[in-house]
């Protein structure tokens, strides 16, 4: 934590002088304390009492935009996608029951995972109860005790839990630094294991890894690859495969990890893979064996949002030119923003420190206007950010009333001059 407040080191003990486990949150819940005794709302419990749309919802009573919701294709209210929902809860019930390798795989799990296929132009695809537990299972799987992880150090958390799981060495590298990913790889002996794991797009700041270069040093050093397009799927790219169609190495990459929960509008992850082995993964992939899989309602939206995002180019083109005049608009007012350019649908605001963020966070929801206040140790370098993920439901009107909101909101705090 950081933010210059002070923290104390306090440590409770209960009766007979055991420490208590939740000490080890002390910190954590002295800077939330000392936040909230502002008076600013809590910006970690928001509650959305209807959603009407995929850009706004009623929040704690008031009528407001969605700018901090990953929906980025909007398919949340798609027609098609509810509907083949509402058909598979009336077919096959509301649940599975259980794992896939036994009762849980339906015939709808079997869609989904083809329409991934077919989405990708890959072999295989597993789909996952949660994009966290795709790359918990495929990363602790397949790189274990003496094998090594090469990583960009901003990675999710998602990612350094499935190495912790696997038992690997884990080698991180400066954010988007080719040298210095090749520095790490060039000190692995010839003969390891290798695993190097990359991000089509970082999330806290919305910026796109230089995947070209990287993948071909991977690949000089021996090492598999596995990028997580999390936040690119279904927008980025030619056909919406991500980062690595983007750059043109979607046929090197050895694993691409993704989820339901953005851009396709429900919940739940997926890896695809052209690897002639990854079919084993069914059986030694514990986060895949040992959890119930996905209710039928869930897959059949998934399928049938994966399907549509196939011919979304439209959307994209459109989620694209929100993308460009949001951030455009938010320099011009005398906003830090974290990257130069637009290089997602993820726009970073940076704030001085995390009480002026919340208090503009406060003074944005007030306006109408819901995003996300981001703050250490989730974000790189001690930043606190306000999140802005925009949707490609947005409407031009709507990312205008936006720019409004945030200029208000900005001089009411005092971080714009007024």
């Amino acid at each position: 934590m950081s933010e210059g407040i002070a923290q104390p080191d306090q440590r409770v003990e209960n009766e007979g002088g055991t420490r208590d486990l939740f000490s080890k949150f002390d910190d954590i819940i002295h800077t939330r304390e000392t936040l909230l005794a502002t008076g600013v709302e809590d910006p970690y419990n928001l509650v959305m009492e209807k959603v009407l749309s995929p850009t706004r919802a009623i929040c704690n009573g008031r009528d407001t935009i969605l700018l901090g919701t990953y929906n980025y294709m909007g398919m949340t209210f798609d027609p098609d996608v509810l509907d083949a929902g509402k058909q598979a809860l009336a077919d096959f019930g509301s649940g599975t029951t259980g794992s896939r390798v036994l009762n849980g795989t339906y015939q709808g799990h079997k869609e989904c995972e083809d329409a991934l296929k077919e989405f990708y132009n890959m072999d295989s695809a597993m789909v996952f109860s949660t994009g966290y537990q795709a790359n918990l299972g495929i990363i602790s799987t397949i790189a274990g005790k003496g094998d090594y992880v090469v990583l960009d150090i901003d990675s999710h958390a998602s990612i350094y839990d499935g190495c912790a799981m696997g038992n690997a060495e884990i080698v991180p590298f400066r954010h988007n630094d080719i040298e210095a990913m090749e520095k790490r790889l060039r000190r692995i002996p010839e003969d390891a294991g290798k695993l190097v794991i990359l991000e089509g797009v970082y999330s806290m700041l919305g910026d796109v890894a230089p995947l070209k270069e990287m993948v071909a040093i991977a690949k000089k050093y021996g090492a598999m690859v596995l990028v997580d397009e999390a936040h690119s799927m279904g927008f980025i790219g030619e056909n919406g495969r991500g980062v690595c169609e983007e750059q043109g190495v979607i046929d090197d990459v050895d694993f691409i990890i993704g989820t339901f929960s953005k851009s396709v509008g429900t919940v739940g992850g997926f890896c695809v893979s052209n690897h002639p082995k990854f079919d084993i993964m069914r059986l030694v992939c514990r986060p895949y064996v040992f959890t119930a899989s996905l209710p039928p309602s869930v897959v059949a939206t998934a399928a049938t949002s994966i399907r549509k995002l196939m011919h979304g180019s439209n959307k994209r083109a459109h989620l694209w030119e929100n993308s460009k005049v949001l951030h455009k608009g938010l320099v011009d007012l005398g906003f830090e923003i974290g990257t130069d350019e637009p290089q997602s649908a993820i726009i970073a605001v940076i704030m001085p420190d995390l009480q002026r963020g919340a208090m503009m966070w406060e003074a944005l929801l007030k306006e109408g206007l819901y995003v996300n206040l981001a703050r250490p140790p989730a974000t790189p370098a001690n930043m606190t950010l306000l999140r802005c993920s925009l949707c490609a439901e947005h409407s031009a009107e709507e990312v205008q009333t936006i720019l409004q909101m945030f200029d208000r909101a900005g001089k009411a705090v005092g971080i714009l001059a007024s």
